[in-house]
């Protein structure tokens, strides 16, 4: 037998931070890279007495992931101790939601693979510190700075049967959830990060194999190769007549293989039990329904829209709406504009390489939809060249000008007074008989050495439509 000969069975659990300015339980703020153990309180380090006191906002961010993820949203959901012994959890158990999730059963379709990916349940919990292994020769310090950062999980149905699968739901759901303001979709910092539960089974079998989880992969490239790798062990393993044992593992990136962790525990060795401290969880009709009015439009719905009905190409619509503050710059400069492929054509090109070039947020631009109106309406009139639009934009940019006191103070306007272009134009014309002889017997391309001529005398500034009606007309005769 071969890797052809068997089917991998994956399931994902992702765990994605909340964009929460404070934690699950407590007033200590959230923020990525501070000084180690300087956000935490009492309630997020477990003293005696602290009590928790839920956020809010975190209730608010879970039931739009769970309407944007198609997902039954529970009326009353229960609140659990996950217990484990790490330094990196100072309470010695996690706040979490186990038999009771605020939201269940969604899912998500995959473009590629044309296939629905269910998504058993998100649950609300709170994160762990960090463990810092190389702070110190020797030693291992402790960074709670963490703990009690609101996440999500959700946890996918093994319903995906490649890493290419796997990779693709990842990017599908990660859109989502920065589509709708849930979470920044930043893998490096470990805000949506994944594990992946791995097993095989023999081609058209039914009885899943033993799975294996893959923990903390946190790249897309990572965790297809981990994925990847997984697959041909437990291949390798089972052709050479051995048994899969359920455990975690590590993906080691300069190896290309996975390696033991621990073996897995089951729901009974984190001794669940209801949390004494905060009551069941209850969204009123209010809540859900203030959610549902706040939505906002999904991303493979304004692509959608954008093809069918601003008549975009499929390769535009996907450019456009990869990012929401992009795609919402674009809608607000299309409104005074009305043409949505050029205005498309000017996103894709200059908008998207000087965000690019300058690092800026689409929703931080210092141009108005009303300038860049302005701007395409003077390109449009012939007042300037297109490239002269592009040098008067990238001012736009840097500075927020106005297009007509760029051109201005950079003297870009076209020369289209038919008095002043006859005057160059007949003394082209006149110099260079010959050519206009070989236009009237019929060499249409000498038409572009005038026009040439005429722009070179105009240094440029001439206008190319009136040049070549009004060389067309005279060289006719």
């Amino acid at each position: 037998m071969a890797l052809k000969d068997f089917q991998p069975v994956i399931g994902l659990e992702v765990h994605a931070q909340l964009l929460t300015q404070s934690k699950l339980f407590s007033t200590a703020r959230v923020a990525f890279g501070a000084e180690p153990n300087t956000h935490t309180t009492p309630v997020c380090l477990g003293f005696p007495g602290a009590l928790p006191v839920l956020n809010g906002k975190v209730v608010e961010l879970a039931l739009r992931a769970g309407l944007a993820l198609e997902c039954k949203i529970n009326e009353r959901s229960e609140w659990s101790r996950k217990h484990y012994f790490y330094p990196d959890s100072p309470k010695g158990y996690q706040i979490t939601q186990y038999e009771f999730p605020i939201c269940e059963w969604g899912g998500l379709t995959l473009d590629v693979a044309a296939k629905r990916v269910q998504i058993r349940r998100i649950h609300i919990e709170e994160d762990a510190g960090k463990s810092v292994h190389d702070a110190a020769p020797g030693l291992t310090l402790v960074d709670l700075n963490r703990v009690g950062t609101p996440l999500l999980e959700i946890v996918s149905e093994p319903d995906l049967r490649s890493a290419d699968e796997a990779v693709e739901y990842l990017k599908l759901l990660r859109d989502v959830l920065v589509y709708v303001g849930v979470n920044d979709g930043n893998l490096e910092e470990g805000s949506f990060r994944c594990d992946a539960n791995v097993s095989i089974m023999k081609k058209g079998g039914q009885d899943y194999g033993t799975r294996c989880e893959l923990k903390n992969l946190n790249s897309f490239k990572n965790i297809k190769l981990a994925i990847d790798a997984e697959i041909a062990r437990h291949v390798e393993v089972i052709e050479g007549g051995g048994t899969i044992v359920q455990e975690t593992r590590l993906f080691d990136v300069d190896r290309g293989e996975t390696r033991s962790m621990r073996s897995k525990e089951d729901a009974h060795d984190y001794r669940y039990f209801p949390e004494p401290d905060l009551p069941p969880l209850v969204v009123s009709a209010e809540e859900l329904a203030h959610a549902r009015a706040t939505m906002p439009e999904l991303p493979r719905a304004r692509r959608r829209r954008y093809v069918e009905q601003l008549k975009l190409t499929e390769y535009d619509a996907g450019v456009l709406t990869a990012d929401r503050e992009l795609s919402e710059l674009y809608e607000r400069c299309l409104a005074p504009v009305g043409d949505a492929k050029r205005v498309a054509n000017w996103f894709i090109g200059e908008v998207s390489r000087l965000l690019n070039e300058s690092g800026v947020r689409p929703g931080a631009v210092k141009f108005t939809p009303a300038q860049f109106a302005s701007l395409l309406g003077a390109i449009e009139s012939g007042e300037i060249s297109q490239n002269a639009g592009k040098e008067v934009f990238g001012q736009m940019f840097a500075t927020g000008a106005e297009p007509k006191d760029v051109i201005a103070a950079k003297g870009l306007a076209q020369v289209s007074d038919t008095g002043a272009l006859e005057k160059v134009i007949d003394e082209i014309i006149g110099g260079n008989q010959k050519n206009v002889e070989a236009y009237r017997a019929g060499k249409q391309q000498v038409l572009g050495f005038f026009v040439g001529q005429v722009m070179k005398a105009m240094k440029g500034k001439g206008n190319p439509k009136v040049i070549n009606e009004l060389l067309e007309k005279k060289l006719k005769g």
